[in-house]
């Protein structure tokens, strides 16, 4: 005898959207559902593919929401944000000394978006201000 046809409803369509978009397996999903993954796959293929979307959009809304906000909280998601969406970039502090302690070249700590002039400013003790290009930021995804 053939086991009956899998009919999909509206909750199981929302459990399996949700299983998708926290990253969970299909194969795990299906198990859950009570179907088999290629049964998943050919009934709910648009929760399969979209669940990861909805879940980003919803973490990124919240994210949003605290980094216009107030406090501690809006400043650390706000700081992320821009470095994650925006491209800012965060740069160290580095300080190299001479034989005579005074400094030869000094690196600022900044947050700062994308250089519209990508150049920089270069000073030795035993050189002239020079003009020194920057390397192209590279985006990490």
């Amino acid at each position: 005898m053939a086991r009956p046809a899998h009919k999909p409803d509206p909750a199981v369509r929302r459990q399996v959207e949700a299983l998708a978009g926290y990253g969970v397996p299909e194969a795990e999903i299906a198990g859950v559902v009570g179907i088999s993954p290629k049964t998943l796959r050919k009934h709910y293929r648009d929760e399969l593919d979209h669940g990861h979307v909805k879940a980003n959009a919803k973490v990124a809304e919240n994210l949003y929401r605290k980094a216009t906000g107030e406090g501690r909280e809006a400043v650390i998601a706000a700081i992320f944000w821009l470095k994650t969406r925006a491209g800012w970039k965060e740069t160290s502090v580095q300080e190299l000394a001479a034989k005579d302690d005074k400094p030869l070249v000094i690196f600022r700590t900044i947050i700062e978006p994308k250089p519209a002039a990508a150049n920089v400013i270069e000073h030795t003790p035993d050189t002239e201000n020079r003009v020194v290009p920057l390397p192209r930021p590279q985006r990490v995804r």
